[in-house]
């Protein structure tokens, strides 16, 4: 199994502190049967620096400490990219990364709201062959609000990414609602742990998995896992027809 979201480097934003931090992760990514991990450090973040000589050391570093452990993980580059309008550039230049070496950009938008200048910054993506994944869809703010507002995103071209703890509870019931909303609905293609430490943001991946089996959501958990291989292979992501959630009658995708 592929983890698409995992701040499991040291020492570069609010994940792993330090390689004994990255070393408790790697553990526990093993206890969950994950094979690959995406790392995606925050990037272009107003709280944190974006070091692309750190990111590549600590990814050398890390790799090298799973290779001489006979650790059965490989990890693959990536960030995630914070909404700005000089990301486009930035990924041109190779001063952003894609995840895994992909088409496939990792989307950090505001937790507060969509700002007006998302989709002109989506167009400009997919114009110029990149496919942006909006990170931790159900957290955001405007998108809890409105959740049409996120379809809007993926008619212009956008997939979506989920965060495992969502799905399992870990941040609440109202946000595990939200996912689980946004996952009937289809408007979610990939799933991602969104890991930080062991103890206040652990994987969940299985948990969120698990939880998906038990409400007979099968069907979403093939999909997520096929299309988390896929972004490592830079194929096209299996998408289903957006769906409005009918027994919820909250909001209508379809006006």
């Amino acid at each position: 199994m592929i983890d698409t979201h995992a701040h499991i480097l040291a020492g570069l934003d609010d994940g792993a502190q330090n390689m004994d931090e990255t070393k408790a992760l790697l553990e526990l990514a093993v206890k969950e049967q994950i094979t690959g991990i995406i790392a995606t450090p925050h990037a272009y973040h107003p709280n944190f620096r974006t070091d692309l000589a750190a990111l590549k050391t600590q990814l050398e570093t890390t790799q090298n400490y799973i290779t001489e452990q006979g650790i059965h993980l490989k990890l693959y580059s990536g960030q995630e990219c914070r909404l700005t309008e000089k990301l486009p550039d930035l990924l041109d230049a190779g001063e952003a990364l894609t995840m895994a070496e992909s088409r496939y950009v990792l989307l950090e938008l505001p937790s507060s709201g969509v700002p007006g200048y998302t989709v002109p910054i989506i167009q400009q993506l997919i114009t110029r062959n990149y496919v942006p994944i909006i990170a931790h869809a159900e957290r955001n703010q405007g998108i809890i609000e409105k959740p049409e507002r996120l379809n809007r995103l993926l008619l212009h071209g956008a997939m979506a990414q989920v965060t495992a703890g969502s799905v399992s509870g870990h941040f609440g019931k109202a946000i595990q609602k939200t996912a689980f909303d946004l996952i009937e609905a289809n408007l979610i293609h990939v799933y991602g742990s969104d890991v930080h430490s062991v103890d206040t943001r652990p994987f969940h991946f299985n948990a969120g998995l698990d939880l998906l089996e038990k409400k007979k959501l099968h069907e979403f958990v093939d999909i997520f896992l096929e299309n988390n291989d896929r972004i490592l292979l830079d194929e096209n992501l299996h998408v289903l027809e957006p769906q409005t959630v009918e027994k919820g009658k909250w909001w209508k995708l379809f006006s």
